[in-house]
């Protein structure tokens, strides 16, 4: 009996540990922002989900790209549509890794390097990228932004419209984490 209890005992703290370990986040705030000579566009979403593994340092996004608002519901059609192909490809996905140390346990705010792996419209692309984890009473928020180039992606832009629509787009990130609890 006392070994049952001791095993029980180690099951439930080494799943404690776990939990600790990895946070998630049920919305990110994901956008982005294009910059062209005849119009600007952005497009945010809070559709998404993310985890990280203060362990690891491991840091995983994916967002259904429907899920993109934008100003004008003509603008929405089209880059579903006819640029990022949504119903073929429905998620983007960002597989990465934090550089520096971060202590989780004291509150501030610690600049970090991310390197990682974009997968958007089919084409998987690697990115690099500072921002910040700000640490709060056992909780935190993660804060970046990189450009993303659309030709990498395989995201044509028709000539017509080459000058409403930027060749490199700025994606911002920010997300709040808690513990993952089992």
């Amino acid at each position: 009996m006392k070994q049952l209890l001791f095993l029980s005992t180690f099951l439930l703290s080494c799943l404690a540990g776990i939990g600790q370990e990895v946070y998630s986040c049920k919305a990110p705030k994901l956008s982005f922002f294009s910059s062209a000579p005849l119009e600007n566009i952005s497009a945010s979403s809070e559709r998404g989900v993310s985890a990280i593994n203060i362990k690891t340092k491991a840091i995983y996004f994916k967002v259904p790209m429907n899920t993109f608002q934008f100003k004008k519901a003509l603008m929405q059609e089209h880059f579903n549509e006819n640029y990022v192909e949504s119903e073929k490809y429905p998620f983007a996905e960002y597989k990465g890794k934090f550089a520096e140390d971060v202590d989780f346990s004291k509150n501030g705010t610690y600049p970090v390097t991310v390197e990682g792996v974009l997968s958007l419209h089919g084409v998987e692309k690697s990115y690099k990228g500072k921002g910040t984890i700000t640490v709060r009473d056992g909780k935190f928020n993660v804060n970046s932004k990189f450009n993303v180039t659309v030709a990498d992606h395989k995201i044509k832009i028709p000539s017509l419209v080459v000058k409403n629509i930027a060749e490199v787009v700025e994606v911002t990130v920010n997300a709040d984490y808690q513990p993952v609890t089992k």
